[in-house]
């Protein structure tokens, strides 16, 4: 059997991994692994970046109907403050795999590195979730969990925006950091921050 846009290989269970959450001030960073069904293929999945808001959220709906095997993972901000974002990343990364409740024989990691200790072979594929539907359907997961984390953060510190940007240093994040300061949610070795704490 041929691959199934990143699925199957002759009956060998292939999952797709992405995280969202790099670049932002604030939050954790958030990695999904998804194993989709060849018997039931979902239209329309694309990297999640160039899906409306509407149609990330109804696709995650259909993904976790659809999929064999879906898990998310993180890494919080004391995690990323104290290995650096990138191994954060690859930690949530290999998190989400762990996580999947049907072991795959192999990962197909969006983006030029691929986690260490995976249980599993695994490779890795710049711009992988614009061609193999299981990493985009892992950015989809992600990024739309992450986001509904943000607005629920929001609610906590609803003076710094994190509902419409969701964490980026946006200019309404950079001035409310300077009115207000920075939170526990704020992570300390990213520069805005740690040039605020400096002065």
């Amino acid at each position: 059997m041929a691959i199934f846009r990143g699925c199957r290989v002759n009956e060998h269970w292939i999952c797709g991994v992405d995280e969202v959450g790099r670049g932002p001030l604030a939050g954790a960073v958030v990695a999904a692994a998804v194993i989709l069904d060849p018997q039931r293929p979902i239209d329309g999945l694309a990297d999640s970046k160039r899906l409306s808001e509407k149609r990330r959220e109804a696709l995650f709906v259909e993904i976790q109907e659809n999929a064999m095997s879906w898990s998310l993972g993180r890494a919080e901000v004391e995690e990323i403050d104290n290995i650096n974002i990138l191994q954060a990343s690859l930690l949530a990364m290999r998190r989400a795999v762990e996580g999947l409740h049907i072991s795959p024989n192999h990962a197909l990691i969006d983006g030029n590195r691929v986690p260490q200790r995976l249980p599993c072979t695994a490779q890795a594929i710049v711009g992988g979730d614009d061609s193999e539907d299981c990493i985009a359907a892992a950015s989809i997961i992600a990024k739309v969990t992450r986001d509904r984390e943000m607005v629920e953060l929001d609610l906590l510190y609803p003076q710094y925006g994190l509902a419409k940007h969701k964490g980026y240093p946006t200019k309404l994040h950079l001035a409310a950091l300077r009115e207000h300061g920075v939170t526990p949610i704020h992570r300390r070795s990213f520069a805005p921050i740690r040039k605020l704490l400096e002065t």
